[in-house]
Order: C-alpha cells, then structure tokens, then sequence
C-alpha cells in the first residue's frame, strides 16, 4: 500500500491539479447510464454504455484538435506515413465519487508519449539524456562503421566486422534487458510488480517488445496511482492499417494476449470481471 500512502498525504488541492486535466468528467450526460456491475472483461467484451459514451467524446476530440499533428490516413493529402493507432478509454469513479473517464493511446502518438488529455506511458524512454537514447545511438554508430568495413575489402576486415556485429547484438540485449527493468505495473491493492516477473511464469519467460505500452495498462497503471476504481474498459483503432486489414476504422477491439494478458492478469487482480461472454 505504500504507492497510494505517498499519493494521499499530497494536499487535496494538488492532488486535483494533477489529475483534473487527465480525468474527463461526464457530467449530466451520465446521469441516465446505470453503472457497470463488474468491470470490462477485456480480452472479449461488448463495451459498456459509458464505455461508448467515452469513445465517442474521444473520437470527437481526435477529429477536432489541433494540439499535435499525426497522419491516420483520414485526410487526403497528409504528409508523412499512414499509421493507425490504437486508442483506450477507462471509464472510472474518483474518491471525490465523481465519474468520468481516462484516455490512452498504444506506443507513441506523432512521436511523443505525452500529449494533453492522454496519460503517461509506464515508463518515458525518450526523456533527454535517457540510457536508452544514448544506447541507441551507440547502436547506430556500430551499425555505421559495420557499413564502412563492408564497402571494403571483407578480407581485409572479417575478424573486425565479427567483432562489431556481436558487440550490435549483444548491446541490443542488454538494452532490451535494461528497459525492461524499468517497468512496473500497479493493481488495485497497491502491490506492484515488475515486468520481468510477470513474464517469468509464462512460456516465453521473456516480455515481447513493446509489452507495458498498450492503451489498458497505461489506463489502469494511471486509476491505480491516483486512488480512481476503474469501471468499464473499451479500446478502438482509429485511422487506416497500411499493413492489415483486420484493423478498421472506428472498431472496438479487445486487449491483445501475448502483451496484455500476463500484466492484466496482475493489474485486474482481485477485481470482478464480467463473464467470458459465449
């Protein structure tokens, strides 16, 4: 309990200055909802009536603002690569009892992980001066000088260009290894757990990349770190899939398992979820 300890002997009015710009309250427009009973079984569901309601105000906000600049596909003409992206909404209840919800994206959005009215990622790799920034630049000037011996003779380099493609691989793992040290997740006891443990009872052992930086763990890691109970869950894409059609514009889809499962697993524990629906 010792994460929300700390939280709560913030003054009440700081407390709300930090959270208030990333809670979006409904307001009246809730009042004819019936709250859910159990909470958003994620890996199949049916999105709730607040769930949607959220969605739609979000859906609204991405289509309207102009805070930040990415190419979905949907405007003809845009520079720079299609990417859709995956977005979250946490309908939730604060200590206050006031309702509203939390919104999320997957990875990074128009190269940043911090726009307003989105959470924080788990963990901020790309803060100046970070080890994984300087990591990989080290990588990338590995990579530059195992071009230059290339264009060269390979006899005259076989042994110096071995050497600096297992120093690449080996700096990568280690890398890898190191970011994932960086993330711990949260669940409604206040009992955190770090990545690597969570991935150690499974049959890979190893997190896949870009586990922990999916829209439901952001959202929940986020209710957790501010006293909110998380009610209903719904995530959809918005924008085009150059790469598969089975992301659609607009569609609800559930959490993904080889990521999110082991770590919503912990994150949901203890909390009742709807039935797996048939």
């Amino acid at each position: 309990m010792l994460t929300f300890v700390a939280i709560k002997i913030i003054p009440v009015l700081l407390l709300l200055s930090l959270t208030k710009p990333l809670l979006i309250p409904f307001g009246d427009a809730a009042a004819a909802y019936t709250l859910p009973e159990k909470f958003t079984y994620p890996f199949q569901y049916t999105p709730h009536a607040l769930a949607l309601l959220a969605s739609e105000k979000l859906q609204r906000h991405l289509a309207q603002q102009n805070d930040w600049e990415h190419n979905f596909g949907l405007v003809a003409g845009q520079e720079g690569s299609i990417i859709g992206k995956m977005f979250g909404v946490l309908v939730v209840r604060t200590e206050q009892d006031e309702l509203g919800y939390l919104a999320a994206f997957s990875g990074k959005l128009a190269g940043s992980y911090h726009h307003p009215a989105f959470v924080p990622p788990i963990f901020d790799a790309l803060t100046e001066g970070s080890f994984l920034n300087t990591g990989m630049r080290e990588l990338t000037r590995i990579n530059q000088e195992i071009s230059e011996l290339q264009e060269r003779s390979r006899k005259e380099n076989v042994n110096r260009i071995d050497e600096l493609q297992q120093l690449r691989k080996t700096n990568s793992v280690a890398l890898q290894s190191r970011l994932f040290d960086q993330y711990y997740f949260l669940n409604q006891a206040g009992e955190s757990k770090s990545l690597r443990d969570i991935f150690r009872q499974t049959a890979n052992s190893n997190p896949p990349a870009g586990a922990g930086e999916c829209a439901a763990p952001k959202l929940l890691q986020y209710a957790f770190q501010h006293n909110m109970k998380p009610l209903a869950l719904a995530e959809f894409w918005w924008g085009l899939s150059p790469k598969s059609a089975y992301w659609k514009h607009g569609h609800f889809y559930p959490a993904c398992r080889e990521k999110c499962q082991p770590i919503l697993a912990h994150m949901l524990q203890g909390i009742a979820l709807d039935e797996i629906p048939v």
